[in-house]
């Protein structure tokens, strides 16, 4: 039997030189910022196009729906949730239409500073909206480059279903374990090129 129960994971404060940044706009639509959950030091940096909801209509903290499936499928995929940090391209969660090219190019420096800050050895999008505002390529999509390493910008990058479209079609969760564990496999790569002999 799985023992295994997703949870909440930790949230890094936004910064503060950021707080008030409202450069897209979707400040308007009142929800907040979130920079990023999970291990800030972490290898692998998981890339969304924006947050899911933290809290249920009342405020309690929640865990939805795409955090779940994705845990869960880390864990079948042998990812520990220290080797994880989620970020996203847009810092807050649109819940009304917005201009979402312009909204996602004004965004991305945000990411760029995180990358920088951070240097993963491993990046993952999940998503087509993620795949094409890091791979800066509308034409390109998961289905695509799914199963292969990319440098963009100096990072090895690859890519992956989105949970939300698993939780929508149960078919696709295989193939996210799939691609999950395509970067736990890297991974230990690194890491054994990196250990002392």
């Amino acid at each position: 039997m799985n023992s295994f129960c997703p949870k909440r994971w930790p949230e890094e404060p936004v910064p503060a030189d950021e707080q008030g940044c409202q450069d897209c706009g979707l400040y308007k639509q009142g929800t907040r910022m979130v920079w990023d959950e999970g291990n800030p030091k972490a290898p692998v940096m998981i890339v969304l196009d924006y947050p899911g909801a933290l809290e249920d209509k009342e405020g309690n903290p929640m865990l939805c729906g795409t955090r779940q499936t994705l845990q869960q499928a880390a864990n079948e995929a042998g990812l520990e949730p220290y080797q994880l940090y989620v970020t996203y391209i847009l810092k807050r969660r649109p819940v009304r239409a917005y201009d979402k090219e312009q909204a996602r190019a004004i965004c991305m420096r945000h990411l760029n500073q995180q990358l920088e800050r951070q240097c993963p050895s491993l990046v993952l999008c999940l998503g087509n909206a993620a795949v094409q505002s890091f791979f800066g390529d509308t034409e390109v999509d998961v289905k695509g480059l799914r199963g292969n390493w990319y440098d963009v910008n100096g990072y090895a990058t690859t890519v992956a279903y989105h949970p939300l479209a698993v939780r929508r079609r149960p078919n696709l969760y295989k193939l996210l374990v799939e691609d999950l564990t395509f970067v736990a496999n890297r991974l230990q790569k690194v890491n054994e090129k990196e250990s002392p002999l």
